[in-house]
């Protein structure tokens, strides 16, 4: 029997605790010799990254990486390929030491950096094992100024060493990549302002016997063209993903020739934004056939191609995203995602397309009955234009609203500026819609998987253009009758956190926000975030300090005054990429003010919250935060949460 109940008051087995009861978070996975290996972070020990390999008996063993070691690189911040293995050779970066070392069963860890207090950091391996050797990037932050990154030489045989610098001169080094016969060595290098998004180059080097490179010749990308993730095939033709047509396509560099051809042309992205290191989006069965996962209007495809005859064949599977595929000798695995089922690491026949599940991020533990599947909506916005977003509506099969009832609207605008929404199933929007919220989650202008036009939309205009989206998807939602428009919040992460503070600060449309490790001032951002985003602010704002009028236009602290509507603001207090003043300054702000505020600091945390316990605060308070402001009760009957200026 259908219960009547209003929107957001509806009672949820989805709670906070579930949202990291046994429930991991799954990394890239390789596989190597036969064997499979991936990363597994754990919120209940404490957002610990562990190397898991596949027993032969089918069952994960992480003994490799035993408490505490977590493999997590500080390279670019964002990390990424902390972790390779090839032929038996097993490497990761421990987080608290940022040292390298080398993974064997059933030994502890053996370190091949020295100790160094962190200032010396690796990431993204490429292993030699001809050579004993590994070529990887390094970042040096024991100068002054600004890091210095490089592409060093390591011997993975030990003793403990540095590196031995092979490739330096570029602001920022990525993907360095070996040929089968280790004669090659390609790699990426970009500088600032740009971000590999923008303009990266491809180099190509031969390798000498002691790993000396020699010969480096820049072979494609350069001003206004990404390429990214450089691969050899078995037969040692150059492959590498380039946007040099408007969208991320395959292209081959055969050695005997000086033009690349576009593998499978298409309107579509074989890659995302390289945020952090490894990615790995194409693969080969063998040579001029190839595996690649491309995403097209928000979901993810896979084609088997056959360049000989250029027919592609696509892989029906029962996953929307795809990421991290590895090959070897014809066996095939890759992490994957789809709306009505936890993430999972799955092998692949990709003749007969069957697949098996080795691993997945949880048990589904609530029925499916109770899953709200997204439906992918566009809108229209700004100067004509077409947005695009993800339509979570509320769901609960045990209870119903009023008829003429509209749910409370929750927009969601995603991190980065330069990332985008995935309908991966996803636990913690669930929490919401089961108790009858409806959720947008917004592919503004500036997101990925719609081409390079659709991404540079928000090139010089960030603030605005991402803004405008979300106050368009939510009028959009209101109008069409999927929203209360009296009752609509917004909320983000980061960059997703700034257009948080900026809709609210510059729109009167959302009567609640929240903002997670959010951005409040763009001036202090630009003078004091690290080195990877130092000059990120000049292709989405202007150059700084040129440019500093606009700064201060757009920061939202510059303009409390105009602030009108509740706030809630959770932040980490070892947060390096947006640090903690952004959000204390504007709390201290809307105190003064006497708007209602709210402010959770997490001793511990960084950028992005890992442990159990801070999630389940953070949903605890931002659910009770909503049901304050809007005058409703939830059915969990947290009300511990303090908020300032609410009477």
């Amino acid at each position: 029997m259908t219960e009547t109940k209003a929107y957001g008051t509806w009672p949820s087995p989805i709670t906070p605790e579930r949202l990291t009861e046994a429930q991991v978070g799954l990394g890239p996975v390789t596989i190597d010799e036969g064997q499979i290996y991936w990363l597994e972070s754990r919120p209940n020990e404490g957002g610990r990254t562990v190397v898991v390999r596949l027993r032969a008996d089918g069952r994960p063993e992480d003994d490799l990486t035993p408490m505490p070691f977590n493999v997590r690189t500080r390279v670019h911040e964002y990390g990424g390929g902390a972790f390779a293995a090839r032929g038996g050779i097993l490497l990761a970066t421990n987080f608290s030491d940022q040292r390298l070392y080398r993974l064997e069963p059933g030994r502890s860890p053996v370190a091949l950096t020295p100790e160094c207090r962190a200032m010396l950091r690796f990431a993204d391996h490429a292993i030699d094992t001809a050579r004993g050797i590994a070529f990887a990037v390094r970042e040096d932050h024991r100068g002054d100024g600004e890091a210095v990154n490089t592409i060093v030489r390591l011997d993975v045989e030990g003793p403990e060493n540095e590196g031995v610098i092979v490739v330096s001169g570029h602001d920022f080094f990525a993907a360095p990549r070996l040929s089968p016969d280790g004669k090659h060595l390609a790699f990426i290098s970009w500088d600032h302002p740009n971000m590999p998004w923008d303009s990266t180059t491809l180099w190509l080097a031969d390798v000498g016997e002691a790993g000396w490179l020699s010969n480096v010749r820049s072979i494609a990308g350069g001003d206004g063209i990404s390429v990214m993730q450089p691969c050899f095939s078995p037969g040692g033709s150059l492959y590498y993903v380039s946007d040099q047509t408007g969208w991320w396509n395959v292209y081959r560099l055969d050695p005997n020739q000086r033009d690349a051809d576009a593998i499978h042309p298409i309107a579509a992205e074989f890659a995302v934004p390289a945020w952090s290191f490894g990615q790995s989006t194409y693969g080969f069965l063998r040579d001029q056939h190839m595996i690649a996962a491309y995403v097209q209007n928000g979901r993810w495809h896979l084609s088997l191609i056959d360049e000989a005859s250029g027919q592609s064949t696509m892989i029906d599977l029962p996953y929307t995203s795809m990421s991290s595929l590895s090959i070897e000798d014809g066996d095939v695995v890759m992490r994957v995602g789809a709306p009505d089922r936890p993430a999972a690491i799955i092998a692949l026949d990709p003749e007969s397309g069957r697949h098996r599940v080795l691993k997945t991020s949880g048990t589904l533990s609530i029925s499916p009955e109770l899953i709200s599947v997204p439906e992918p909506i566009a809108f229209p916005t700004e100067n004509g234009e077409t947005a695009y977003a993800l339509y979570y509506a509320p769901n609960n099969p045990d209870f119903e609203a009023a008829d003429g009832a509209l749910p409370p609207l929750i927009v969601k605008s995603h991190g980065g500026p330069t990332g985008n929404t995935s309908d991966q199933f996803n636990l913690a929007i669930q929490f919401w819609t089961s108790r009858g919220f409806a959720l947008v989650d917004v592919d503004y202008g500036g997101s990925t998987g719609y081409g390079r036009a659709y991404r540079e939309r928000l090139k010089g205009r960030w603030g605005e253009v991402d803004v405008l989206d979300c106050v368009n998807a939510a009028l959009y939602l209101a109008k069409i009758g999927k929203a209360d428009p009296t009752r609509i919040a917004i909320t983000g992460g980061s960059a997703g956190g700034f257009t948080t503070l900026a809709a609210l600060t510059f729109h009167d449309v959302f009567s609640a926000g929240a903002s997670h490790y959010g951005v409040s001032d763009l001036e202090a951002l630009a003078q004091e975030t690290h080195k990877f985003e130092s000059r990120y602010l000049d292709n989405l704002i202007g150059a700084y300090p040129e440019a500093i009028d606009v700064y201060r236009a757009r920061s939202p602290i510059h303009h409390v005054d105009q602030l009108t509507s509740p706030m809630i603001f959770f932040q980490g207090l070892e947060d390096v990429i947006v640090p903690p003043n952004q959000a204390e300054m504007m709390v201290d702000a809307l105190r003064s003010k006497g708007i209602p505020v709210a402010y959770l600091a997490f001793e511990g945390e960084q950028h992005g919250f890992r442990k159990a316990e801070t999630i389940h605060a953070v949903r605890r308070a931002e659910l009770a935060f909503y049901g304050r402001v809007f005058g409703f009760t939830p059915a969990d009957g947290f009300s511990d949460l303090v908020i300032d200026n609410l009477s």
